[in-house]
């Protein structure tokens, strides 16, 4: 593990930024903005977990937050320079796991028969700001897929992550009694 002695070291005052293997990029980059959306992610999860979601949901995203790290990693590498490290990366493991919860929380929630507005409960609210968050990490990791290459299972998993982020708003909301906020047509 990194250990961090300085938090500051002035090397990114010209608006560069260092990739994991050494290479030095423009903080606009898109490699680094596709792993500074998944640290959004990650706080906005955080938020949620902070405004007190219930016991299941807090369990599963303590691990999420731990492979959103694993996933910053796995992208702030270049695919030819992850055979030079011992780097965490996203496994298919983990996608397995998303569908497995997506799978057991949609047997209790139901299927969904209208479309829903984002909101209910307060933590069903902050859920669905991570799914928004987790869905533009996802199209930017496909830029990025399309222009520099990206882990194997970088994309499923943000594309898995952003559901399962839709069925726990779902069942945040039943857990809380809060009735689904329902999409009226024409208001």
């Amino acid at each position: 593990m990194p250990r961090l002695t300085k938090i500051y070291t002035k090397k990114g005052d010209t608006g560069t930024t260092a990739l994991g293997g050494g290479q030095r990029v423009s903080k606009d980059n898109l490699r680094v903005q596709v792993y500074g959306t998944v640290d959004e992610l990650n706080s906005v999860i955080g938020v949620a977990l902070a405004s007190g979601l219930c016991t299941r949901l807090d369990e599963v995203l303590r691990l999420v937050q731990n492979e959103l790290f694993d996933l910053g990693s796995d992208l702030c590498f270049l695919e030819e320079d992850k055979g030079k490290f011992s780097i965490p990366e996203i496994q298919s493991k983990s996608v397995v796991a998303l569908e497995a919860l997506i799978d057991e929380m949609t047997a209790i929630v139901g299927p969904l028969e209208n479309f829903i507005l984002p909101g209910g409960a307060i933590g069903s609210a902050h859920l669905h700001v991570a799914r928004t968050v987790c869905r533009r990490a996802e199209r930017e990791a496909t830029t990025l897929a399309g222009e520099d290459g990206v882990g194997e299972h970088v994309l499923a998993y943000l594309n898995r992550l952003s559901d399962a982020l839709f069925v726990m708003a779902r069942y945040e909301n039943h857990q809380r009694g809060v009735p689904e906020p329902l999409w009226k047509p024409g208001g």
